[in-house]
This record gives structure tokens, C-alpha cells and sequence, in this order.
């Protein structure tokens, strides 16, 4: 049979092969693309088998087959422990009598209660040669008791008129808690995240019956008066010029909804510069839910890949900053999908933190933290762009692959990333607003849900003065007891003096 490419020429043989050559390339490509596609997908099945049949508890069960334990040892092995014990006995107290040279100083402000201890021995004809002092730091529960006011009367002797002494002013108006009592109940909901229903508990074991409907409605007036301080922080929150944003969901019940929860939304806003704290809070994530706050806004702007951030980053007047966390984030995902290229990315961030890192050791002021930004930073910056650029380039990176994910979500945000250079007083990231969100989320595992979006707001009031004392290193239970006895009686003009960064000058603490 004769071969059909005899009669062909030199050209058309090369034009052929060139032709198949060209099929083969393409043929392989399509290949390693499948081969690719395959690979993200097994690496989506294994995300969504972790998180569908990850281990959610940590008590280790061991060997379900493994012989059960006799009810009652044998004499040599009891005698074999009892000796043990008797060793280690003698051992504690040994260590106990010997002297104990690392012991912690205890603070000086606690209440010393002194015990004098005298020998059982005769000691009448005996001199005192001395004394020794032993400290030990013990706890007491804390203490219920009743504050009674006497207020005497006087009338003069024409039997005119009647005058009495002024009874203070009450947080709950003919209401029976004190200001210290409300405080704690809060502080204890709200920062130690013990719900009401619990701390009911705690009222019945020292046999005080307190009705739930009763501290429910302590609780809501307490906050309805610090709602007058919010309002004001509200209204000041709004002419920063520099704000983080975040958002995160809360449960809430809702009476049009039977059966099921209504999903709203805490705004938490922070302002690096004065350490500000507002959460806010709007039934919806929409961006009028995020008008209430920024609505007017002008200034640095720093938030995650939002859409509603974006918008309103869009506006005159305001720079829109991304946060390098959430880009990090994005590569640290890829690591089991393309570990090579994720590590190289990840370093390049890492040299830009270590940058910030040496700025607040040397407590760098911000026009020198911007200095060190320019000199060493924006040649990382630079690198980091054009390693993106060139594997995007010279390599088959899939864009929905999870290292092409995280390289297409930085290139996009790549001006707003960069903004971070502009001014010494800006973040690199929203870590210190996600930091304020936390005790929320802790809390929020707590109690479930709010009451309704009524109660969600008031929570929000709170949360918002619990992160300023935490970020100015206040104590937030005695704050909160000196701003319930002096909200209604301070000069109105006066009423940021009750803000918690202002407590410690105010007490000269």
C-alpha cells in the first residue's frame, strides 16, 4: 500500500508536522488544565469533609475493645500504692517546709486581715524575741447586703412646713438595686458572659428570689440610661478621620418570625488614633445598614472585601484602605493546594509585618513609621507585585484554584493594600477592630440570641464602652458603677468627662 506522504513536499511535510505539533500542545494543555481542575476539586471535597466530619470535641474515647477494670485490686498492688503515696506525702511536705525564694510579691492595695498565732505551750514567763510573717492570698464570695438610707425629719416648733434629708440620686427611680449591684449584673452578662438565667442561680443559692421578668427589666433601664452616653458617642464616632469596619452576625429574635431567628448585624467602627470604640447595631449587612454610621463620612476608611465598603470607599472626601490579614488570610488557605507558591507569597507578607514590628518597637512616631514604610516596605511591595504578575504570566494558574483565588483577590485590591503607605498613623490591617469583636463572639455562643432587635441595639451600647475600657486598660466594673450614680446629675456639657478614656483623669488614677 503506498504511503500517503511520499507525494507531499519538503514544505508540506513541515507545514503538516508544524500543524500537529501545535494539536499535541493544545491537547496537553487541555489536559493539565483538567488534571488542575481535578486537583482544586479534591481539595474542595477534603475542606467540606472537614468541616462536615471533623472531630467538633476533644474527649479522647481510646479503645472501645479494652478490658473493663476489676472492681477491687489485688493486696500487692494496693500495698505497692499505698507506699507510693506515703513517698510523695513525705515528699510535699518537705518542699512545703523548705523555703520558698520565688514567691510572687502580692499587691499592696488588698485589705490585709491579720491572724495572730500564739504557741500552745506555756509561754507566761517567756520574752518575745520576735515575730515571723507568712501572707497567704485568699478569696471571699462576693457580698450581697442591703444600703439603707435614714432620712430624718424636722419641723419647726410652729408646726410650719416639714424639712427631710435628700435621698441621692437612684439609678432606678423607686427601683431597689444599687449602682454597684447593676454594675455587676452587666459586667458579668457582658464581659464575663454569664446569662441571666444563670446568675439567677446565684441570687437563689444565697436565697435572695429574684423574679427573671425582674432583672430582665434591671438590665434593660440600666442600659437605657447609658444609651444617653452612646448617643454622644455616636455623634463623635462619626467626625474621625480614620476608621476600621467590620461586621458580624447575631441571632435575634423576632415576633414576625415564629419558629426561627432573625439574622442581623453588629457594626463595630474603631479608630486607631484615640483607641474609640462603636458597635452598632442594624437587622440587615446592606449598605444602609452602614449609612447609620458613615453616612457623611470623610477620612481614612479601613475594611475588608465588603462590596458595601467598596461603594462607600468610592466617595469624595474618603481613602479606602483594604486590610493585609484578610489578603494573608487567602494564601494561607491555598498552602494544601500549592504549597511552593503559597510559601513564597507568604514570606513576602511576612517581611512587610516585621517592618511594622520594628515600628513599634522603636515606638516610632508617625512621621517615622511612614519614613520606614517608604524605605523598606514599598520595595517588598514591588517584589511581591511583579512575582504575582510574572506566574500569572508564564504559568497556567487557574483563577478559581485557591492560590489563583488569593493572587487575583490581592491584584484587585492591590492600590488599596498600598494605601497603608500614605500616613504614619494608619493600620495594616484591622486585627485591632477583629480584637474588639472577640468578646462578642464569646459571648455570643453564651446566650444564643437577643431578645429582639430593641435589646440587640441596647447590647450594643454596652459593648461599645466594655471595648474602650479594655483598650485604655480601665476597669470596667468600677466605670460602669461611677457612671450609673453620675449620669443623671452631671452638667450636660460635661458628659464626655464619663467616657472610660477619660475615667482614670477624672479619678486621678
Amino acid at each position: 500500500m503506498q504511503n500517503p506522504l511520499e507525494n507531499l513536499t519538503k514544505e508540506q511535510l513541515l507545514a503538516r508536522l508544524e500543524k500537529e505539533t501545535k494539536r499535541r500542545e493544545k491537547a496537553e494543555k487541555i489536559v493539565s488544565i483538567k488534571d488542575q481542575k481535578i486537583s482544586d476539586l479534591e481539595f474542595q471535597l477534603a475542606q467540606y469533609k472537614r468541616i462536615v466530619h471533623g472531630q467538633k470535641r476533644e474527649r479522647f474515647e481510646g479503645n472501645k475493645d479494652q478490658i473493663s477494670l476489676p472492681f477491687e485490686m489485688e493486696p500487692e498492688t494496693a500495698q505497692k500504692q499505698e507506699e507510693q503515696v506515703k513517698e510523695k506525702l513525705k515528699f510535699e511536705r518537705r518542699k512545703r517546709a523548705s523555703a520558698h525564694k520565688g514567691r510572687m510579691a502580692l499587691p499592696a492595695h488588698l485589705e490585709v486581715r491579720e491572724i495572730e498565732i500564739y504557741p500552745e505551750e506555756d509561754y507566761s514567763d517567756m520574752v518575745c524575741i520576735g515575730k515571723e510573717e507568712t501572707d497567704e492570698l485568699e478569696y471571699e464570695p462576693a457580698k450581697l447586703y442591703i444600703k439603707r438610707y435614714i432620712r430624718y425629719k424636722y419641723a419647726p416648733k410652729n408646726k410650719e412646713g416639714v424639712i427631710i434629708g435628700e435621698l441621692p440620686a437612684r439609678v432606678i427611680e423607686k427601683g431597689i438595686p444599687g449602682a454597684g449591684l447593676l454594675a455587676w449584673i452587666l459586667i458579668c452578662k457582658y464581659v464575663d458572659h454569664l446569662p441571666l438565667y444563670r446568675q439567677l442561680q446565684r441570687f437563689k443559692r444565697e436565697n435572695i428570689p429574684i423574679a427573671a421578668s425582674t432583672l430582665e427589666g434591671w438590665v434593660r433601664q440600666s442600659l437605657e440610661l447609658l444609651d444617653i452616653l452612646y448617643q454622644h458617642l455616636l455623634e463623635d464616632i462619626r467626625s474621625k478621620g480614620y476608621l476600621q469596619a467590620d461586621e458580624t452576625p447575631i441571632k435575634v429574635m423576632d415576633k414576625n418570625k415564629k419558629g426561627t431567628t432573625h439574622q442581623g448585624y453588629y457594626w463595630v467602627y474603631h479608630c486607631p488614633i484615640d483607641k474609640t470604640v462603636l458597635f452598632d447595631y442594624q437587622p440587615g449587612r446592606s449598605a444602609q445598614a452602614a449609612e447609620h454610621v458613615l453616612s457623611g463620612f470623610k477620612g481614612y476608611l479601613q475594611s475588608d472585601a465588603y462590596s458595601v465598603y467598596d461603594k462607600i470607599g468610592a466617595r469624595e472626601g474618603i481613602t479606602h484602605l483594604n486590610c493585609w490579614a484578610h489578603a494573608r488570610r487567602e494564601f494561607t488557605k491555598s498552602l494544601d493546594n500549592d504549597k511552593q507558591r503559597a510559601e513564597i507569597a507568604l514570606t513576602y507578607i511576612q517581611k512587610l509585618y516585621k517592618v511594622e514590628a520594628r515600628a513599634r518597637e522603636e515606638n516610632m512616631d508617625p512621621q517615622q513609621r511612614k519614613r520606614l514604610r517608604l524605605d523598606e516596605s514599598l520595595k517588598i511591595l514591588e517584589e511581591f507585585g511583579k512575582w504575582m504578575v510574572d506566574e500569572l504570566q508564564q504559568h497556567n494558574i487557574l483563577p478559581k484554584s485557591p492560590i489563583g483565588k488569593a493572587i487575583h483577590y490581592t491584584m484587585s485590591r492591590w492600590d488599596k493594600l498600598h494605601a497603608y503607605l500614605y500616613d504614619g498613623i494608619l493600620e495594616i490591617d484591622t486585627n485591632l477592630t477583629e480584637n474588639a469583636l472577640r468578646p462578642l463572639t464569646i459571648g455570643r455562643k453564651n446566650y444564643l440570641f437577643a431578645g429582639s432587635h430593641k435589646a440587640a441595639q441596647r447590647s450594643a451600647c454596652i459593648y461599645s464602652f466594655m471595648a474602650i475600657c479594655k483598650k485604655h486598660d480601665v476597669n470596667p466594673e468600677e466605670w460602669l458603677k461611677h457612671t450609673l450614680e453620675n449620669i443623671m446629675t452631671i452638667n450636660h456639657k460635661n458628659l464626655r468627662d464619663l467616657y472610660p478614656q477619660n475615667y482614670k483623669k477624672l479619678k486621678n488614677i
